[in-house]
C-alpha cells in the first residue's frame, strides 16, 4: 500500500501528535488533482505530519484517495477518520551551505568576582563578548587593540 511501513506503536504515537493539528490541505469536489498532490507533497516536506480534509461523502472514494496519496507521495498512512486523512513522512534534512568568509559570532563568558569579605558569595555575571572586544583579567570588556601598522625605517 505505502512506501513506509510503521509499527503499531509508531502509528499510535503519530496519531497522538496529529490530534491537535489542523488540516493543511483540502480536497474539493474535483477529487485528487495534481495540484492537490503537489500541495500535500509541499506540506509533508515542511511539516512531516499533516491532516487532509476531504469534502466528498463517498467513503470508498476517500479510502482510495488515501491509498493513492500514500503511494504517490511515499508517505505512511496514519489514520482515516471521517473526512480527515492523516499522513506522515520523515522531514528531509535541511542542507546549509558553509560560508568560508563568515566570522565567529559573539561569545558568552561567566565572570566570577570573589567578595572582599570572606563569608559572602562570589558575584557571578554573564558577559557577551563581540568579535572586536576582549575580556580583561579583571572581568571588564574592552575593545580589542587595533593592529599596528609596520613602520619601515629608511
Amino acid at each position: 500500500m505505502a512506501a513506509i511501513q510503521l509499527t503499531v506503536a509508531e502509528r499510535k504515537a503519530h496519531r497522538a501528535e496529529a490530534h491537535h493539528l489542523d488540516p493543511v490541505v483540502m480536497v474539493g469536489n474535483d477529487g485528487l488533482t495534481p495540484a492537490v498532490a503537489k500541495e500535500a507533497d509541499a506540506a509533508l516536506k515542511a511539516h512531516g505530519l499533516i491532516k487532509i480534509r476531504v469534502l466528498g461523502d463517498d467513503r470508498e472514494e476517500r479510502e482510495a484517495m488515501f491509498e493513492r496519496l500514500c503511494d504517490e507521495l511515499g508517505a505512511a498512512p496514519i489514520q482515516h477518520i471521517g473526512k480527515l486523512l492523516v499522513l506522515w513522512r520523515p522531514k528531509p534534512a535541511k542542507e546549509r551551505a558553509a560560508d568560508e568568509e563568515r566570522k565567529p559570532g559573539p561569545r558568552e563568558f561567566k565572570v566570577v568576582k570573589n567578595s572582599s569579605r570572606g563569608g559572602q558569595r562570589p558575584e557571578v555575571k554573564h558577559v557577551r563578548v563581540l568579535g572586536n572586544q576582549r575580556l580583561t583579567p579583571g572581568g571588564k570588556v574592552k575593545k580589542a587593540k587595533a593592529k599596528q601598522k609596520s613602520v619601515k625605517k629608511q
